[in-house]
């Protein structure tokens, strides 16, 4: 079995972030990733933009050119693509880490598939967009339902509705209404999500008063069937059906809790946050570490790979013996 400095469980920004620094500091690295190459960013929107702009979500220091100021979708990655060629990251994709194991001063990392390779340290950096929200209701594994919402040409002329009521919520449904769609939005809060990019505000909030896209608030759907979704509002008890074609379960992703407690990292029970050192990012298992969103818990909004992107250089600099790269707190965007 070949053994490794460096292993790198996940294939996102933040992990090749990690594989480029290994790289850069000499270190031998694998990255494992269950997927495709930045697998999260595939199952984007196909006309996603991101927030941030494109010098915020650059790596390994190369420039990110684009015409306009925020990096779409297939830019970036075909942008994460060409920065993993030109460090030569060695990769192997559709591999599904189950467990890391910790022997003496070895870790042994095994797939679902049977696999296993070894390597001195370890840095998780799985991400959190594998692992929908699922609302546990009957009829969320039918198939007009999805947690990841794609392009909006399929959905002409039919009745959709999204639960959820997010920045991916919100845009999904003006999407949907420029493109012919009759779109419900069910919501058990009573006004959309105050972390709605501002500039998505008053386009929503205007199509909403000209009832070009419709609003449940404070209501939550109980039950999915091929034609329509039960929902309960909250407030009075009251029952009604609402004509569904297709169903968006947009209520947000969390890290894989299960994941991280097989590799015997300890979690804060409430909010799924793992233990770990502020400065260097290893975990209460000496040698492994936590990068990217995944040591964000249920708090998913406070990293990006805007600030994810920094715990690489962190965490290689506390494996080399160096000075440890202090990591920059996001400003807040507004």
């Amino acid at each position: 079995m070949q053994h490794y400095d460096v292993i790198i469980v996940g294939g996102g920004p933040c992990g090749l972030a990690a594989g480029i620094e290994a790289a850069k500091s000499g270190l031998s690295h694998l990255i494992l990733e269950m997927g495709s190459l930045t697998e999260s960013i595939r199952q984007y929107p196909r006309r996603m933009r991101f927030f941030s702009t494109a010098e915020n979500i650059e790596i390994g220091g190369l420039p990110f050119p684009i015409s306009g100021v925020k990096a779409g979708r297939d830019e970036a990655l075909q942008y994460y693509r060409k920065a993993a060629a030109y460090y030569k990251l060695n990769t192997k994709l559709f591999q599904e880490v189950w467990d890391v194991q910790k022997q003496d001063d070895l870790f042994t990392v095994s797939t679902t598939t049977g696999d296993q390779y070894q390597a001195r340290k370890v840095i998780m950096a799985t991400g959190y967009f594998t692992r929908p929200r699922w609302l546990n209701i009957p009829g969320e594994t039918l198939p007009q339902v999805s947690h990841y919402y794609d392009e909006p040409f399929k959905y002409s002329f039919t009745n959709v509705v999204i639960i959820g009521a997010s920045n991916s919520a919100v845009e999904a449904a003006l999407e949907l209404y420029r493109h012919d769609v009759n779109v419900t939005v069910v919501h058990r809060g009573e006004d959309f999500r105050s972390t709605v990019k501002y500039w998505l505000v008053p386009d929503v909030k205007n199509r909403v008063r000209e009832g070009k896209i419709k609003t449940v608030f404070d209501s939550v759907v109980t039950q999915i069937d091929e034609k329509s979704v039960t929902v309960n509002n909250l407030k009075t008890g009251d029952e009604t059906q609402i004509p569904a074609d297709f169903v968006f379960v947009l209520t947000g992703y969390i890290p894989d809790a299960d994941l991280l407690r097989r590799c015997s990292i300890d979690l804060d029970p409430v909010t799924q946050v793992p233990v770990f050192n502020q400065e260097t990012f290893e975990t209460n298992v000496p040698g492994l570490y936590v990068c990217g969103t995944v040591l964000a818990g249920i708090y998913t909004e406070k990293v990006f790979i805007e600030n994810g992107r920094e715990h690489a250089q962190a965490i290689i600099d506390h494996i080399m013996g160096r000075e440890v790269h202090k990591v920059a707190e996001l400003i807040q965007r507004i």
